[in-house]
């Protein structure tokens, strides 16, 4: 059963922010990168991203959190699932947020459409192409509309936020940026503040060494 239901997109701290739950308990948190750890959940987005199932239930079934793409792509089907889980909505300013993701998500993703076209993927591991399909299908596609020009991804970040904050009322949700620390977040969550030093990781510099072009 969800408790906390992540909606900000990728590169706004997400990861961290991931950690950072599970420490304060709420374990597991599903994030992207349980996708390496259940290869099999590659298909079963991608499946959710072409409207073939709505079974993201199933994928979500053993998890208290989420954060971060896939899950964020159906945020508001999460949301009315579980009337009573509270809202997360990590989000940094525009500008940051887009060279962040320019520099990682998104270069790969240009890459892999570049490889698609020369024919290249087929050097691609199963596992490895059937990733890349997915986050094509859930971010590039599915939440940019296949454009990830600095203009209309910018438009687009804004205006997921609008929405979330249009639809969520006030008293359920909390924003949080990269740089609040633990009080905010276990205030809203009601339980302590933890001795340990908020999660720090995912950098440009940490995300470029864990995920390798055509890695």
């Amino acid at each position: 059963m969800l408790e906390v239901i992540g909606t900000g997109f990728g590169r706004t701290g997400t990861l961290s922010l991931k950690f950072a739950l599970e420490e304060l308990g709420f374990c597991p948190c599903y994030h992207m990168a349980e996708t390496r750890e259940h290869p099999d959940h590659d298909r079963r987005w991608l499946e959710v991203a072409k409207g073939q199932t709505d079974q993201w239930r199933r994928i979500l079934q053993d998890y208290r959190a989420t954060v971060d793409w896939p899950s964020a792509f159906v945020w508001r089907e999460m949301i009315a699932a579980h009337p009573d889980a509270k809202v997360i909505h990590s989000l940094r300013p525009a500008a940051e947020w887009y060279a962040s993701a320019e520099a990682t998500i998104f270069r790969r993703m240009l890459d892999f459409r570049e490889m698609l076209e020369t024919g290249e993927a087929e050097t691609l591991t199963a596992e490895r192409r059937a990733h890349m399909e997915m986050i094509d299908a859930i971010v590039v596609e599915g939440s940019f509309g296949g454009d990830l020009g600095k203009e209309h991804a910018i438009a687009t970040y804004e205006a997921h936020t609008e929405a979330v904050l249009a639809e969520v009322p006030p008293n359920r949700m909390l924003i949080y940026q990269p740089g609040d620390g633990w009080e905010p977040l276990c205030s809203f969550l009601d339980v302590l503040v933890p001795d340990t030093p908020y999660p720090q990781v995912n950098s440009t510099k940490d995300f470029n060494a864990r995920f390798p072009p055509q890695g």
